[in-house]
Formats: structure tokens, C-alpha cells, sequence
């Protein structure tokens, strides 16, 4: 017996999927060979549902004709067909999605070893989604878990002072730039969902092992109290290794002072970030008073800042970095927030063709079905 045409469509999905984990894995693989046929995947994957279920996903004119190419009915572009089976604007399967459809029609070459370092989480969460997905619709027995690996980047790990090149330093920013563009327009809650944004912390064990213990052990964070999920959480946002080989006890542990903040937001935004709009910033958000309150500090915003009775001063958190990002992340944030444009700094756009310009290499692709 012939199979239905969805499973075809299915199995063009599943083939793309290991091509682009494939390309993902190998050592000079172009990041843009991953987005391109991952994201193609997932084309495949909701149009193989749709077909299965009767779901017309063809363009129609306003009168309810079909509309045709080349003699075939147009269907549905990706994210159309995104939209659909993902209709809630939060859904952080879709925002992920959204995000790579996006880099697919703007990565360049220069840029891609910056990207595939800084969206690392986010790759990994589009291929999860992707397994996920396709076993939930159709079934363990087309789960692809024993094909996708999962990588390891020695590099983070054995050379994590290693010194950047200028074009390295650039090409960083205008990848982080970009990423944080399209941060600062989502919710806290879909910035810590793994969905969005799958981040894994290493610790290297000292005790013996066990018969049973595998080489890497998940922590599914529905499954934790409220402080542990806290502190996975920001460790998450740091993106490091951890080597923990003796643990002390440390006042204000994993926080940060004013420098460390400027610091840290100045490599997300594309424009010059200075104590002063520092300042103004925690003052509009009452963070805490302007001087110190005697006994305990005064009141402050626990999520953002933290008081330290010793030196009389507050520290912050990395939450506080990435609530910055989302009120002026971008030039436009910025003017609206504080009602003048902010002081440029030398960032390089990540663009894949130049303004005014646009030919037929850099349009973006046409989607097709599986036939």
C-alpha cells in the first residue's frame, strides 16, 4: 500500500532535520547550511500535519480563488504557516521559530561563527522543539533522538580568556546587537523558557560514580523549588562553564556592581552605555534610595538589586541587565524612554544586502511542498 502524501512530506522533514544537525556539528560547518534546511524542517513538519489533518494551507485571493505559481497552487510561506499551528504571539516555540526565519534571509558569512557562538541556546532549542514536535504529532516511532547529538564546544571550556581578533570583536557585537534587538520585544517569561532558549550549565563531578549515572543529567526546571529555579536561571544568563571544585560562602554571590552592569549592557546594545544613563535608569525604576538607609539599606527592588551593609552600597543582578536591554535595547527604546536619540558607538549591521539593494541571490526563498 502506497503511502499518503503527508508522510512523504514527513520524511523530507525528518531527512532535512539530520542534514541540519549535520552541517551544525561538523567543525567548519556555515551556520547559514543549519538555519537554511532547519528551518525548511520545520516548513515540512507543519505542512505534513497539515495534510494529514486537512488543513488548507494554500493562498487564496479575495474572491476564494486559488492562487497558482508555475502552474501549482501557492501554499503558505513558513511563517504563515507558524502563525497558524502557533497562534499565541508568546509562544516561545514560536518566537524561536521567528528568530531563525529571520537570521535565515539576513545571516552573512562574516558573521556566522559569531552568531552560531552567541544564539548557541537558541539552536539548540529549535532542534528540541523540532523532536519534540514531531513526536507529540506523530509519534515515538519517528523520533530522530538517536540521530541528532548533541555538541559540546570544547573551545568555552579549555581557552576561556582567549583574546578575541578585532574583526572577532565586531562581528560579536553586531551578532549580539541583533540578538538583542529582537530580546528587548519579548516578555521575561519566554527569555527563561527553555523553549526559547536552551542553556545547559557543565559541572564536573568529584564523586565516584554510580552504575546508573549517565554522562550529563538534566534538570527539568518545572521540578525545582522557586530559589533553585533562581539560581539556574541566572546562571543560565551568564553563559559559562562551571568548575566548581570547592564552594565558600560569599556575600552578594553572582551579582554585580555599577561597572560590571555598564559593562555587561554596553556589549548588547548598539550605542554608547555610560554610568550616567545607568544611574538615571535605576532612579527611574526606584531600585533603591540615592544614599544609603541605615540599619538594612533601605528599600530595594529584590529582583534587580541587592543592598551590602558592610560597605554601605548596592549591588545588582543579571536580571537587571536584561530588564535595561528590554526598555532601551535599541536607538528607538532609547529615544522614546528618554526623549532624545542616544550617542552612537561604532557598531557594524548585520545586513544581508545593502540598503537600496536587492537581488534576486538575496531574496528571500520560496517555499515549496514536498511533492
Amino acid at each position: 500500500m502506497a503511502w499518503p502524501k503527508w508522510r512523504h512530506t514527513l520524511n523530507e522533514s525528518k531527512r532535512l532535520a539530520i542534514k541540519a544537525v549535520d552541517e551544525y556539528n561538523l567543525s567548519n560547518g556555515h551556520y547559514a547550511d543549519f538555519i537554511g534546511p532547519m528551518v525548511r524542517a520545520w516548513l515540512y513538519l507543519l505542512q505534513a500535519e497539515f495534510q494529514r489533518d486537512k488543513v488548507d494551507h494554500r493562498h487564496h485571493t479575495d474572491n476564494g480563488d486559488l492562487v497558482f505559481i508555475n502552474g501549482a497552487p501557492k501554499l503558505w510561506e513558513v511563517g504563515q504557516c507558524v502563525k497558524h499551528r502557533f497562534p499565541a504571539p508568546n509562544d516561545p516555540v514560536r518566537i524561536n521559530l521567528e528568530l531563525f526565519i529571520l537570521l535565515r534571509n539576513k545571516v552573512e558569512h562574516r558573521y556566522e561563527r559569531a552568531l552560531k557562538e552567541v544564539a548557541g541556546g537558541r539552536a539548540h532549542a529549535l532542534v528540541i522543539n523540532f523532536e519534540q514536535h514531531l513526536t507529540t504529532v506523530f509519534g515515538p516511532e519517528h523520533s530522530l533522538a538517536h540521530l541528532l547529538r548533541f555538541p559540546l564546544f570544547v573551545e568555552s571550556i579549555t581557552s576561556p580568556d582567549k583574546q578575541p581578533t578585532l574583526a572577532g570583536t565586531r562581528a560579536s557585537r553586531a551578532a549580539r546587537t541583533m540578538l538583542s534587538r529582537f530580546d528587548s520585544n519579548i516578555d521575561d517569561s519566554v527569555l527563561d523558557d527553555n523553549r526559547y532558549d536552551f542553556r545547559v550549565r557543565l559541572i564536573p563531578t568529584t564523586s565516584s560514580k554510580m552504575t546508573a549515572d549517565a554522562a550529563y543529567d538534566f534538570v527539568n526546571l518545572e521540578h525545582v523549588s522557586d530559589e533553585e529555579r533562581a539560581i539556574l536561571v541566572g546562571a543560565g544568563r551568564a553563559g559559562k562553564v562551571i568548575t566548581k571544585v570547592k564552594s565558600v560562602p560569599v556575600a552578594a554571590k553572582g551579582t554585580m556592581l555599577p561597572k560590571a552592569i555598564v559593562a555587561a549592557v554596553q556589549k548588547r546594545v548598539p550605542y554608547e552605555f555610560n554610568y550616567a544613563i545607568h544611574t538615571r535608569m535605576w532612579k527611574h525604576f526606584k531600585l533603591h534610595p540615592a544614599r544609603w538607609q541605615p540599619p538594612e539599606g533601605g528599600p530595594t527592588v529584590e529582583k534587580y538589586c541587592f543592598p551590602v551593609e558592610p560597605t554601605k552600597s548596592y549591588v545588582y543582578t543579571a536580571a537587571w541587565v536584561d530588564k535595561i536591554v528590554r526598555e532601551i535595547g535599541t536607538a528607538e527604546k532609547f529615544e522614546a524612554f528618554f526623549g532624545h536619540p542616544p550617542k552612537k558607538g561604532k557598531v557594524t549591521q548585520i545586513d544581508a544586502a545593502r540598503a537600496g539593494r536587492q537581488s534576486a541571490e538575496t531574496a528571500a526563498p520560496v517555499e515549496h511542498e514536498v511533492s
